[in-house]
């Protein structure tokens, strides 16, 4: 029987939570249209006042989402996860994976001394009272990212349990469902789905290898945009990393509007491998976040955010009425690797190893005729007239890259490559075989 003949309920309430419940089955699977509003309506017997409300709901909790005459479908990722849930995209036996954004594993440092170390030091472990971000860790992290211009003298520094967790905490201090955010375009994916979860409302400016568009930015604000959310290295997907240049321009136009919430995204941290220009503090709220997953490993659930006293006490707050706290054991686990040479050293060949590879496509790409650039981190995207055609036939030949459609708004349509565990003897091939998605009709440029 179709789905849309499951869809039962007399209530906006009953409505959407049948539709969720066939989301969380599979009845309905990523990018399936559902009813019109008018056919489920006569369907149900209700009204389409009833129906609208239900996928409005819907849209609010980040199940589904309204495409213009496309109607409303179910989102590429839902918010809604059951047993046997995963966001990663399904990639065939044989089939070489260049999509999942995540480090190189043979590049992470090892943790168990650092783990080792920790249990040397015992002590008794902190009580629901007591336990925050450590001060032991909050003084290295102040120094460190002093050391890369980031102007925290007078900021106040938190650990949230990684980037997303500190997003989501900064928004919901600041913002209400329906709100608007500015973000990047293409730009994270895992944004745009929390954003959709929350109820916020995306509006999108372009980004280059030098940092957002300072005229999209202007144009995001002027309507209405109450938060802007921006990556200073390493950008997501395209390895875009802001300019000096480029962040000036982006202070003036945030200068004119004081009461926007500004957030800086610094996540590659150590990989990034360029210098570092904050924005902030140019607004009256503003947060800079700096992970430990790329560098230490993404189960490191730990970020460290530095900003204004008001709006980092927010962060804090709300993580005392839900989590309490990012664990201690954590805490003085980055500690430990933060002041480890050795560790060091290996972030830092980690770092030279993916601007190898980075370089090393771009270039093969750059030689047959192909625009693919990123400055920094482990993605390369590359801009294709199809992206479903560019998928298959690169499929076909035996790489699957993520589509450009998880990351973008409005922007045109790309492929992320993920280089992180791309070994240089594999560029030439991967090169022709994009080569060739991109322009199928046309001969290929032999490899090099």
């Amino acid at each position: 029987m179709p789905a849309q003949y499951q869809i039962s309920g007399e209530s906006a309430a009953a409505i959407s939570a049948s539709i969720e419940s066939g989301v969380l089955r599979g009845d309905w699977v990523a990018g399936a249209a559902l009813p019109a509003v008018r056919v489920l309506a006569d369907s149900l017997h209700v009204s389409p006042a009833t129906v609208a409300k239900a996928y409005q709901e819907l849209r609010q909790r980040g199940v589904v989402e309204t495409e213009g005459r496309r109607g409303t479908r179910v989102r590429p990722r839902p918010a809604v996860a059951g047993p046997r849930s995963d966001l990663r995209l399904p990639v065939p036996a044989g089939v070489r994976d260049l999509t999942d954004g995540e480090p190189d594993a043979h590049l992470l440092p090892s943790l168990g001394s650092a783990l080792h170390a920790v249990a040397r030091e015992g002590g008794r472990p902190p009580g629901y009272a007591s336990a925050v971000a450590m001060p032991a860790l909050t003084d290295a992290a102040r120094l460190r990212l002093a050391a890369d211009g980031v102007p925290v003298e007078g900021a106040t520094i938190a650990a949230a349990a990684g980037t997303l967790d500190a997003l989501e905490r900064l928004l919901t201090a600041h913002l209400r469902p329906g709100d608007a955010v500015a973000v990047e375009d293409p730009g994270w994916s895992n944004l745009l789905d929390l954003l959709a979860a929350g109820g916020l409302r995306p509006i999108p400016f372009a980004v280059d290898q030098d940092g957002p568009d300072p005229a999209g930015l202007a144009e995001a604000l002027r309507v209405g945009a109450r938060a802007v959310i921006v990556t200073v290295r390493a950008q997501n997907p395209t390895g875009g990393a802001l300019t000096g240049e480029r962040a000036a321009e982006i202070r003036q136009v945030l200068a004119g509007h004081p009461s926007v919430l500004l957030v800086e995204d610094d996540h590659a941290a150590e990989l990034a491998g360029v210098p570092l220009h904050c924005l902030g503090p140019v607004t009256g709220s503003w947060a800079f976040i700096r992970s430990a997953s790329k560098p230490f490993g993404p189960d490191l659930r730990i970020a460290v955010v530095a900003g204004d006293e008001t709006t980092i006490a927010r962060v804090v707050g709300r993580m005392r009425i839900g989590t309490g706290w990012v664990s201690t054991v954590l805490q003085r686990l980055l500690l430990h690797l933060w002041r480890d040479d050795q560790v060091t050293a290996l972030v830092e060949e980690a770092s030279r190893t993916y601007a190898r590879r980075r370089r090393a496509l771009c270039d093969a790409l750059a030689a047959r005729g192909v625009p693919a650039e990123s400055k920094t981190g482990i993605n390369v995207w590359v801009p294709v007239p199809d992206e479903a055609r560019a998928i298959g036939l690169l499929r076909d030949r035996g790489y699957a890259v993520a589509p450009g459609s998880l990351f973008r708004v409005t922007a045109p349509p790309g492929v992320r490559i993920t280089i992180s565990t791309l070994d240089e003897s594999e560029v030439a091939a991967l090169a022709d075989a994009v080569a060739a998605a991109v322009r199928p009709s046309g001969p290929g440029v032999p490899s090099r």
